[in-house]
């Protein structure tokens, strides 16, 4: 049995290796990841889906600007376990965003995919007609869904990261608290 439920940090590794199988190291060239780059994503709309303890689905949203003061959120990297394909959890892990979406009062979504998978939630190719990427991306990839009607109305301009700036590793204090650790430990 498939459960989707909210991603939490036990769930990183896992996650990785699963966006890592599915697109391998070129996941980080794209043009959508200048938007995910340094920030959480959107509080309440990251999941993953599993079977018993394992993860064989990932979904997370995103804070953007759709244009100046024009809020939106960008939805991806959404992959499935190669496994477990075609039994339905993309389109599971989609809509599960999407309605959670819907109920935080959020009022469109943006993201580059393939249309005639992504049409069956109700994306369309001119919601993002005055719209521009940071970065190259096919036209016809850059998608975009209102959740309330009207949102992308007139929506111009360069899409911009807004969310939450993700932790900055200090990794001289991790290094310092790890031999503190296994110095304790060699101790004890």
């Amino acid at each position: 049995m498939i459960t989707i439920r909210e991603e939490t940090l036990a769930d990183v590794d896992a996650r990785e290796a699963l966006l890592d199988r599915a697109f391998g190291p070129a996941r980080f060239e794209k043009t959508c990841e200048r938007l995910r780059e340094g920030r959480m994503p959107a509080h309440g709309l990251a999941f993953i889906a599993v079977q018993g303890r394992k993860v064989v689905g990932t979904v997370r949203m995103w804070h953007v600007a759709a244009g100046p003061g024009r809020p939106a959120l960008v939805l991806g990297p959404l992959a499935v376990d190669a496994r477990f394909r075609s039994l339905g959890i993309g389109a599971m892990l989609t809509r599960h965003a999407l309605a959670r979406a819907t109920e935080l009062g959020h009022a469109a979504v943006l993201l580059v995919g393939d249309a005639p998978y992504y049409e069956r939630f109700g994306f369309r190719r001119e919601l993002t007609d005055g719209l521009r990427m940071p970065g190259p991306v096919e036209r016809e990839r850059f998608l975009g869904l209102e959740l309330i009607a009207g949102a992308l109305e007139g929506a111009s301009g360069l899409l911009s990261p807004t969310g939450a700036r993700a932790p900055v590793v200090d990794l001289p204090t991790l290094v310092a608290a790890d031999a503190a650790e296994i110095a304790a430990l060699r101790a004890a």
